[in-house]
């Protein structure tokens, strides 16, 4: 009984920081676009960036323009994906209009410099939606249309808010005119890649499998020198159905040009194939001490 509420108690908690994470993303997201983006007739991708074309035409507060255009995706994602996922998303979306309408008056903090207004404005907004999405919402209806399509499609999340963004561009040309669209695509790319990092974390990991003649002295060098850790699987050729050690091991990205340098000192011919990791959970991760 004590530790089931303890259970709900953590889950309340993290809830609670999901859920504040998420609001923090969608300000960062507002305050990109209004003191960076927008006073440089520069737009943001997606449902917002049709908002601010319908906001620049018609004259509507971008942040009610927002709330609306997004209702039909929210639907989606709740049908599609899941109740939470709306429920994060439709606070995500709330908070960035809410952010839009607070900052709407604030001065820009680059004025001119397109190379800069597109850097500087695709990484805050990239980094506001990435915060979002690693907590499980949603700041705009084309991320949720996007992640639906990533778990059909054989491509990323990033990826594809990238290539759906290239028919909302057109239309942001209209107001903003080719140059006004090509730098708000250029901004997007990078903001793409802002939000790649965040899901994946900035360290990351990679995993390394290897097959070779001698898996003991493999492992316990990586061990000695590296302070790392392995797993053996026993794997089997398809060819010369010779039975092998495979060695799986993960390590962080600096270790990486290290751990080559094992391998090839070890065992040259060895069969190395190498993952990226977004995240690793349980386990003994931690490094052994070495010195």
């Amino acid at each position: 009984m004590v530790k089931k509420k303890q259970h709900k108690k953590i889950n309340k908690l993290r809830i609670i920081r999901r859920a504040i994470l998420i609001i923090i993303g969608g300000f960062i997201t507002a305050y990109g676009l209004e003191a960076v983006l927008i006073p440089n007739n520069v737009s943001d991708g997606g449902v917002t960036g049709l908002s601010i074309v319908g906001s620049q035409l018609i004259g509507f507060p971008l942040g009610v323009l927002i709330a609306v255009l997004n209702i039909p995706f929210v639907f989606l994602g709740y049908k599609q994906i899941g109740k939470s996922f709306a429920i994060y998303s439709v606070l995500g979306i709330i908070s960035l209009a809410a952010g839009t309408s607070v900052m709407h008056h604030i001065p820009a903090i680059i004025q001119g410099d397109t190379l800069l207004v597109t850097v500087v404005g695709g990484i805050i907004i990239g980094f506001g939606m990435g915060i979002a999405l690693r907590n499980g919402g949603a700041l705009d209806g084309i991320d949720m249309l996007a992640v639906l399509l990533s778990r059909k499609l054989p491509f990323g999340t990033s990826d594809l808010i990238l290539f759906l963004n290239l028919f909302v561009f057109i239309v942001v040309s209209t107001v903003f005119g080719l140059q006004g669209a090509f730098l708000s695509g250029i901004a997007y790319y990078i903001a793409s890649k802002v939000i790649h990092i965040v899901e994946e974390g900035l360290s990351g990991s990679k995993m390394f499998k290897i097959i070779t003649n001698a898996p003991e002295l493999m492992v316990e060098t990586v061990r000695d020198r590296l302070g790392r850790s392995a797993t053996y699987n026993i794997v089997r050729g398809a060819y010369s159905n010779e039975e092998f050690k495979e060695i799986t091991c993960v390590i962080n990205r600096l270790e990486e040009s290290k751990m080559k340098e094992i391998i090839q000192e070890i065992d040259p011919g060895a069969f190395v194939t190498v993952y990226d990791v977004a995240e690793v959970r349980g386990g003994n991760f931690r490094k052994i001490n070495i010195h």
